[in-house]
């Protein structure tokens, strides 16, 4: 299944990527696979391997194509829109509509993750001024403090 011929491979180049830096790990793969199948079924290896390769291109493909209109827009990083369009592109619109909105729900859990936190932060500083006013001594000089008298 490994084509060591044609465009890009190279035997002592080093600067060409090897067959396995391309593709995704199988054992990933493999545990995709598992997910949707009944409990005690097998998978062989060769099925496997055909899936790894497949949704390997697959992902390039789209990849290739969202970093096309990112390079003429002149922008370096392809965000997830840009694999939104990519997939609509190329003609993957069954595809494009689950995952625009899989995207939009990621990105308003992360917005509320974010308030959370800073949330969190605020409430943490608040505390720690509280204790500074009220002048409670911290725990690692009680620690000193009973330390000598232990031993």
């Amino acid at each position: 299944m490994v084509d060591n011929g044609g465009a890009g491979a190279s035997g002592d180049d080093g600067g060409v990527k090897l067959e396995q830096d391309r593709l995704l790990p199988v054992a990933n793969v493999g545990r995709i696979m598992k997910q949707i199948l009944p409990p005690n079924s097998k998978i062989s290896k060769e099925a496997k391997e055909t899936i790894q390769e497949c949704a390997s291109e697959f992902i390039s493909f789209v990849t290739g194509e969202a970093s096309e209109k990112c390079r003429t827009e002149r922008r370096k990083t392809v965000n997830g829109d840009d694999v939104c369009w990519a997939m609509e592109a190329l003609g993957f619109d069954d595809y494009a509509g689950p995952l625009r909105r899989y995207l939009q729900r990621y990105r308003e859990m992360e917005g509320d993750r974010a308030n959370q936190e800073k949330h969190a932060n605020t409430y943490n500083i608040s505390i720690a001024d509280q204790e500074k006013d009220a002048s409670v001594p911290s725990s690692s000089s009680s620690y000193r403090n009973n330390r000598g008298t232990r031993m």
